[in-house]
């Protein structure tokens, strides 16, 4: 179980990204996007006409062509259908498991203190957490708008869905791959991933409720790489603050660094 936790991060990435193929294979049993009419007489050798009616449910995946005078069809066959119900059960339920295992992570793990800020200038650790944070994020939220734009397109719903769940768990892994070399201290490296994930999961919700707002969803714009970048740096000097509160200090994180030298700025 232990290396299991170790990867349970690589395991989700891997859950979404079957996630995403199980979409991707769903789109493409169902009658093209691009005219759906045209698609179903086609494929079931049928006159095409303006009166068909078609109908698709995603799970499980269905399609239903009617032609009029009771001639109703399924596009999707059985077979296909219950193949990508049975592969949606296991990668949905594989992508659970690996969020509990993510989530046990970070609620089970020692909070024995194991870095300390001694002859660390926190200010400068301060600075690089800020620029390293934001152009981080700026260009994975930047890499995402196009995974997302394609997943759309390719994968419709489902695949908004899946690649909207993958940026939140890329960002909250960024983060806390960010804290844990730049972020406040003294602290553990359990405090280190749960502020990084906070950090990320604040970042996403912030460019999804903006893109929200805005109307475009499902497709995220580039413009969300700068407001989440923007995000970033607000969260990230959040948390620094709230760290100094918490010892005494202004905000700026000199609190703790006099008390882990000794040695009070002039």
């Amino acid at each position: 179980m232990n290396w299991i936790r170790r990867w349970a991060g690589t395991a989700l990435g891997l859950s979404l990204c079957a996630l995403m193929g199980w979409a991707v294979a769903v789109a493409a049993s169902m009658p093209s996007w691009y005219d759906e009419r045209e698609d179903c007489a086609l494929t079931l050798n049928r006159p095409e006409n303006f009166d068909i009616q078609v109908t698709t449910h995603w799970l499980p995946p269905r399609a239903t062509c009617d032609f009029g005078a009771g001639e109703v069809l399924q596009f999707v066959s059985t077979a296909r259908s219950v193949v990508l119900t049975v592969l949606f059960v296991l990668f949905a339920a594989a992508t659970a498991f690996s969020l509990y295992l993510v989530v046990r992570r970070l609620a089970a793990e020692p909070t024995t203190v194991t870095r300390s800020a001694e002859a660390v200038d926190l200010r400068a650790r301060k600075r690089w957490h800020l620029a390293t944070g934001g152009v981080l994020s700026l260009l994975l939220i930047t890499v995402f708008t196009v995974i997302n734009a394609v997943a759309v397109i390719l994968g419709d719903a489902p695949g908004a869905v899946v690649s909207s769940a993958a940026m939140a768990a890329a960002l909250a892994g960024l983060g806390a791959w960010v804290d844990r070399r730049t972020g406040p201290l003294p602290g553990t490296t359990l405090d280190s991933r749960r502020r990084g994930v906070v950090a990320g999961l604040t970042v996403f919700a912030a460019v999804f409720a903006v893109t929200g707002v805005t109307g475009d969803l499902p497709f995220f714009r580039l413009w969300a790489a700068p407001v989440g970048a923007v995000a970033c740096l607000f969260v990230v000097a959040a948390q620094w603050s709230r760290l100094g509160r918490t010892d005494g200090g202004t905000g700026d994180g000199d609190a703790v660094e006099e008390h882990m030298l000794g040695d009070p700025r002039p």
